[in-house]
């Protein structure tokens, strides 16, 4: 059985920008929910866990045709709830020189690099993510993903993810999503993107 990892923060560490309410229920309820569905959907087809959960997306030919879109559905609402929660901190960590030196060769700068965030995240129509991506060759991509989807599917590997599903921010901030971008770049933090960053260059 996979498990949910533990929140780096308590829920109330990101008021004001993202409220005590809203992230229990985010990471309590709907991120949970997630998982248990994903766990019975692998008790259903006999896992053996022998995979780590983010290289299950490589193995879903592995599973029931008839289940692989719900597993696939609610494997992405667990990765992704996963990098979402790690992207933010009451006590933002900056770029790490390699990674700030990265953002800077593909986006022109770091405040270019929210902008760009903030204008692709406010462009994606229904429910979704967008995602700081790093590809085989090491090059940083913005890219949204629509509902689930997840970056692993397509051999990205996901540094920093916005949660553009309404149940991220409807409670406090109802249909003001440019606020919502806005409070969420103010709680960004690169501590996990940074490890992740150079653990990748390397390989």
């Amino acid at each position: 059985m996979y498990q949910l990892e533990p929140l780096p923060y308590l829920y109330q560490d990101l008021e004001p920008y993202m409220d005590t309410h809203t992230m229990g229920l985010h990471y309590h309820k709907h991120a949970q929910n997630y998982l248990n569905k994903l766990n019975q959907l692998l008790v259903k087809n006999n896992a053996d866990h022998q995979y780590s959960i983010t290289e299950l997306p490589q193995h879903i030919e592995e599973f029931s045709q008839s289940d692989r879109e719900d597993i696939l559905f609610n494997l992405g609402g667990v990765l992704n709830h996963d990098i979402y929660f790690k992207s933010m901190s009451q006590n933002p960590t900056q770029a790490s020189p390699e990674l700030k030196e990265g953002i800077i060769n593909d986006f022109g700068s770091i405040d270019s690099f929210k902008q760009q965030l903030k204008q692709l995240a406010l462009s994606l129509k229904g429910s979704g993510y967008t995602f700081l991506v790093m590809d085989q060759n090491n090059r940083l991509i913005l890219m949204n993903f629509l509902n689930q989807e997840t970056p692993y599917s397509y051999n990205l590997i996901p540094l920093i993810a916005l949660d553009l599903w309404e149940h991220a921010y409807y409670i406090n901030y109802e249909n003001k999503k440019d606020l919502y971008i806005d409070n969420f770049l103010e709680v960004m933090d690169f501590k996990n993107s940074n490890q992740v960053f150079k653990a990748q260059s390397k390989s």
